[in-house]
Protein backbone atom coordinates (compact mmCIF):
# COMPACT_ATOMS: atom_id res chain seq x y z
CA UNK A 1 0.00 0.00 0.00
CA UNK A 2 1.23 3.65 -1.02
CA UNK A 3 2.29 5.94 1.63
CA UNK A 4 -0.64 8.40 1.58
CA UNK A 5 0.10 11.90 1.92
CA UNK A 6 -2.15 13.93 4.40
CA UNK A 7 -2.56 17.83 4.01
CA UNK A 8 -3.63 20.05 6.85
CA UNK A 9 -7.24 20.11 5.26
CA UNK A 10 -7.12 16.42 5.62
CA UNK A 11 -6.29 16.42 9.08
CA UNK A 12 -8.79 19.18 9.96
CA UNK A 13 -11.43 17.29 8.08
CA UNK A 14 -10.98 13.87 10.33
CA UNK A 15 -10.50 15.66 13.32
CA UNK A 16 -14.28 17.36 12.84
CA UNK A 17 -15.49 13.36 11.77
CA UNK A 18 -13.63 12.63 14.84
CA UNK A 19 -15.69 14.84 17.09
CA UNK A 20 -19.09 13.94 15.10
CA UNK A 21 -19.00 11.54 12.15
CA UNK A 22 -22.88 13.05 11.39
CA UNK A 23 -22.20 16.30 11.10
CA UNK A 24 -22.86 17.67 7.35
CA UNK A 25 -20.69 17.91 4.17
CA UNK A 26 -22.20 21.68 4.23
CA UNK A 27 -21.24 22.56 8.22
CA UNK A 28 -17.84 20.88 7.21
CA UNK A 29 -17.30 23.06 4.20
CA UNK A 30 -18.42 25.94 5.88
CA UNK A 31 -15.82 25.63 9.03
CA UNK A 32 -13.36 24.57 6.81
CA UNK A 33 -13.94 27.55 4.30
CA UNK A 34 -13.95 24.84 1.04
CA UNK A 35 -16.79 23.55 -0.84
CA UNK A 36 -19.18 21.10 -0.03
CA UNK A 37 -17.51 19.22 -2.93
CA UNK A 38 -14.44 19.87 -1.65
CA UNK A 39 -15.29 18.13 1.19
CA UNK A 40 -17.36 14.56 -0.34
CA UNK A 41 -14.33 14.19 -2.39
CA UNK A 42 -11.68 14.32 0.16
CA UNK A 43 -14.09 11.66 2.75
CA UNK A 44 -14.20 9.69 -0.44
CA UNK A 45 -10.51 9.62 -1.21
CA UNK A 46 -9.85 8.65 2.71
CA UNK A 47 -12.37 6.44 2.56
CA UNK A 48 -11.00 4.42 -0.84
CA UNK A 49 -7.52 5.01 1.09
CA UNK A 50 -8.83 3.00 4.13
CA UNK A 51 -8.08 6.41 6.16
CA UNK A 52 -11.09 6.78 7.48
CA UNK A 53 -14.18 4.39 8.18
CA UNK A 54 -17.62 5.19 9.41
CA UNK A 55 -19.40 2.55 12.04
CA UNK A 56 -21.48 2.90 14.91
CA UNK A 57 -19.52 1.75 18.05
CA UNK A 58 -21.14 0.05 21.01
CA UNK A 59 -20.26 0.95 24.65
CA UNK A 60 -19.79 -1.34 27.15
CA UNK A 61 -23.47 -0.90 28.09
CA UNK A 62 -24.94 -2.17 25.23
CA UNK A 63 -23.30 -5.36 26.98
CA UNK A 64 -24.63 -5.23 30.49
CA UNK A 65 -23.86 -8.84 30.64
CA UNK A 66 -20.67 -8.95 29.61
CA UNK A 67 -17.60 -8.52 31.27
CA UNK A 68 -14.48 -7.11 29.68
CA UNK A 69 -11.34 -9.55 29.70
CA UNK A 70 -7.30 -8.97 28.47
CA UNK A 71 -5.86 -12.15 27.50
CA UNK A 72 -2.13 -11.51 27.63
CA UNK A 73 -0.47 -14.29 25.43
CA UNK A 74 3.81 -15.03 25.64
CA UNK A 75 4.32 -16.60 22.19
CA UNK A 76 7.31 -17.42 20.38
CA UNK A 77 8.77 -14.42 18.93
CA UNK A 78 9.52 -15.99 15.41
CA UNK A 79 6.24 -17.36 15.20
CA UNK A 80 4.31 -13.97 16.65
CA UNK A 81 2.50 -12.59 13.75
CA UNK A 82 0.84 -16.24 12.81
CA UNK A 83 0.05 -16.76 16.48
CA UNK A 84 -1.81 -13.54 16.70
CA UNK A 85 -3.69 -13.89 13.40
CA UNK A 86 -4.81 -17.30 15.09
CA UNK A 87 -6.11 -16.13 17.96
CA UNK A 88 -7.73 -13.19 15.90
CA UNK A 89 -10.12 -16.04 14.29
CA UNK A 90 -11.21 -17.29 17.63
CA UNK A 91 -14.70 -15.87 17.42
CA UNK A 92 -14.88 -14.25 21.08
CA UNK A 93 -11.75 -12.69 20.28
CA UNK A 94 -12.72 -8.89 19.83
CA UNK A 95 -9.07 -7.49 19.31
CA UNK A 96 -5.49 -8.55 18.99
CA UNK A 97 -2.22 -6.29 19.59
CA UNK A 98 1.03 -7.52 19.00
CA UNK A 99 3.10 -5.61 22.01
CA UNK A 100 6.40 -5.22 23.56
CA UNK A 101 7.64 -6.14 26.54
CA UNK A 102 6.58 -9.48 28.94
CA UNK A 103 4.21 -10.19 26.74
CA UNK A 104 4.36 -9.99 23.02
CA UNK A 105 -0.23 -10.78 22.16
CA UNK A 106 -2.62 -8.98 23.78
CA UNK A 107 -6.41 -10.34 23.25
CA UNK A 108 -9.31 -8.34 24.05
CA UNK A 109 -12.70 -10.26 24.47
CA UNK A 110 -16.29 -9.70 26.17
CA UNK A 111 -17.57 -12.82 27.50
CA UNK A 112 -20.83 -13.77 29.71
CA UNK A 113 -20.11 -16.49 30.71
CA UNK A 114 -16.72 -17.10 33.05
CA UNK A 115 -16.35 -20.90 31.40
CA UNK A 116 -16.39 -19.30 28.06
CA UNK A 117 -13.23 -16.92 29.02
CA UNK A 118 -11.72 -20.30 30.43
CA UNK A 119 -12.19 -22.26 27.16
CA UNK A 120 -10.43 -19.62 24.88
CA UNK A 121 -8.09 -18.30 27.36
CA UNK A 122 -7.11 -22.14 28.47
CA UNK A 123 -8.13 -24.51 25.96
CA UNK A 124 -7.97 -22.36 22.58
CA UNK A 125 -5.04 -20.26 23.06
CA UNK A 126 -2.68 -21.95 25.43
CA UNK A 127 -3.07 -25.12 23.16
CA UNK A 128 -1.92 -22.91 19.94
CA UNK A 129 1.67 -24.19 19.07
CA UNK A 130 4.04 -21.85 19.96
CA UNK A 131 2.26 -20.55 23.12
CA UNK A 132 4.06 -20.66 26.12
CA UNK A 133 1.91 -18.60 28.42
CA UNK A 134 -1.71 -16.87 28.99
CA UNK A 135 -2.54 -14.85 31.63
CA UNK A 136 -6.17 -13.54 31.62
CA UNK A 137 -7.21 -9.85 33.50
CA UNK A 138 -10.73 -9.30 33.88
CA UNK A 139 -12.28 -5.61 34.06
CA UNK A 140 -14.56 -5.50 36.91
CA UNK A 141 -14.81 -1.69 37.13
CA UNK A 142 -14.76 0.72 34.31
CA UNK A 143 -13.93 4.40 35.29
CA UNK A 144 -13.16 5.10 31.77
CA UNK A 145 -13.45 4.32 28.61
CA UNK A 146 -13.08 5.72 25.19
CA UNK A 147 -13.60 3.89 21.93
CA UNK A 148 -11.00 6.07 20.77
CA UNK A 149 -8.47 4.79 22.47
CA UNK A 150 -5.51 5.50 19.82
CA UNK A 151 -5.90 8.46 16.79
CA UNK A 152 -3.36 7.96 14.15
CA UNK A 153 -2.48 11.29 12.91
CA UNK A 154 -1.40 12.57 9.66
CA UNK A 155 2.57 12.18 10.20
CA UNK A 156 2.05 8.81 11.12
CA UNK A 157 1.99 8.77 14.96
CA UNK A 158 -0.70 7.54 17.49
CA UNK A 159 -1.84 10.15 20.06
CA UNK A 160 -3.87 9.17 23.07
CA UNK A 161 -7.65 9.25 22.72
CA UNK A 162 -9.06 12.60 21.29
CA UNK A 163 -11.22 14.66 23.53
Amino acid sequence: MASTHLDELDRQLIELLGHDARVSNRKIAAELGVTEGTVRGRIKRLQQEKLITFTAITGLEMAAKSRLAFISVHADVNNVRAIAKQISELPPINGVMITMGQFNILAICLFEDLEILVDVASDQILALPGVHHVETSIAVKTFKYNTRVARITGNGTATGPAT
